[in-house]
């Protein structure tokens, strides 16, 4: 069986890739931190976590891609800006190779942390 590689923070999961992906993950590290600055880092599933009011977003670094993960949510409100990446559920994979959409991941973010946001207080105003 293989053993399961677990990581303590986003740093060494970013370091144990090749520089330029290193690189891809740095930057799409920093477009999250500055459309969630409020969000904590975390490693989650064994991926990048950025969590505010819950999990915002993951990501991860594969052979062919870099999947982030916005929560189904995050892809349905960019329905036409996100058509030409691979999807599922609460999947997108943007192609090595290809220009990572950093603007519109910011974009996917802010969006994620305004539904968080409106979720908690939605859910504080229930207990009262």
């Amino acid at each position: 069986m293989k053993e399961k590689i677990t990581f303590s923070s986003i740093d060494e999961y970013i370091s144990t890739f090749s520089p330029e992906v290193q690189e891809i993950l740095q930057k799409l590290r920093e477009v999250i931190k500055e459309s969630a600055p409020d969000a904590k880092e975390k490693i989650s599933y064994a991926m990048p976590t950025f969590e505010q009011h819950g999990n915002l977003v993951h990501f991860a670094a594969f052979k062919n891609h870099i999947g982030f993960y916005p929560a189904p949510d995050g892809i349905n409100e960019f329905q036409d800006e996100v058509a030409e990446y691979h999807s599922s559920k609460g999947t997108l994979q943007f192609p090595l190779g290809k220009p990572i959409p950093y603007e519109l991941i910011g974009r996917i973010v802010k969006y994620r942390v305004a539904r968080n946001l409106e979720k908690a207080k939605a859910k504080r105003a229930g207990k009262k």
